[in-house]
């Protein structure tokens, strides 16, 4: 069933999923702006908690209508936990910015992209295109390559496993966008880092292999034994190796660039998911 409902929730995604409606992030605004404490034993609390309310109500439901409710539950979750309508919408208002020629407004959109990982003001531009390319990567890993990844390796419980991630990842999101102390204390980044560190490799194993082999491969390799880099960077630095193969310094083209790169390895990554599943290694 992992199969059949990740390709529908792609297809609900790429067809419906336009705005911030059906994103997780959003229907949690209410529940975060109730928080008053941060802490690590408090967010982790907070996603055991929903997991486990979910595990619930997921044994609840097994079986009813032969199936058909547990199928609807899992397409439910999986259309608010993957895909990152909003971004794609800050994304086309960058373009539509750039290409007006309005620097205000594209450099606006460039910070909603970068929210997680700010990008520095002093730099050359051709430095910051560069980190845009990188916060684009990064919103495809977080809102599509992570989530799949837990969704498969999870089975039947691939949906627990997305709801706890992609609570995380919204958890990290508002808090970005709210105070950066209080970012730190509640310590979402730590756990995130290690719970992005199996899946970032894997997918930067993705990048080298389309990279420049010679050079993203030992790097690759490098980082199977560091615990000292956070996963973006990890990320970074081995897609970046991709997108040597396409050099520009258009503020148009190089974000246009990095995000064609990251829809062929999400297809990339579903075909594999697929070989794996009809040869009944993923069940």
């Amino acid at each position: 069933m992992t199969l059949f409902t990740l390709l529908l929730v792609l297809i609900c995604e790429r067809l419906f999923k336009w705005g911030e409606h059906w994103q997780l992030e959003h229907r949690l605004v209410p529940l975060f702006g109730k928080q008053q404490h941060f802490s690590l034993i408090r967010t982790v609390g907070l996603v055991v908690l929903v997991m486990l309310i979910f595990t619930l109500l997921l044994h609840a439901i097994e079986g009813l209508l032969f199936g058909v409710l547990s199928l609807v539950v899992w397409i439910l979750v999986g259309v608010l936990c993957i895909g990152a309508g909003q971004s794609r919408q800050h994304y086309r208002a960058y373009l539509h910015s750039a290409n007006l020629q309005d620097v205000t407004g594209h450099q606006a959109m460039a910070e909603e992209l970068s929210v997680i990982h700010p990008m520095s003001s002093h730099i050359t531009d051709k430095l910051y295109l560069r980190e845009l390319q990188n916060a684009l990567l990064w919103i495809n890993y977080r809102f599509y390559l992570a989530p799949l990844f837990w969704f498969v390796v999870g089975a039947s419980y691939g949906p627990v496993l997305l709801l706890g991630y992609a609570f995380l990842r919204a958890w990290q999101g508002w808090l970005a966008k709210q105070s950066r102390q209080h970012r730190e204390q509640s310590g979402v980044d730590v756990l995130l880092f290690w719970i992005d560190w199996i899946p970032v490799r894997i997918v930067g194993l993705a990048y080298a292999f389309l990279g420049h082999g010679e050079k993203a491969l030992p790097a690759w390799w490098r980082f199977m034994t560091d615990f000292r880099h956070k996963p973006y960077h990890v990320l970074s630095v081995l897609a970046q190796f991709s997108l040597e193969r396409d050099p520009c310094k258009d503020k148009v083209e190089m974000p246009r660039i990095a995000v064609a790169l990251a829809k062929r390895i999400t297809l990339v990554i579903v075909l594999i998911t697929a070989v794996l599943t009809v040869a009944g290694v993923i069940l």
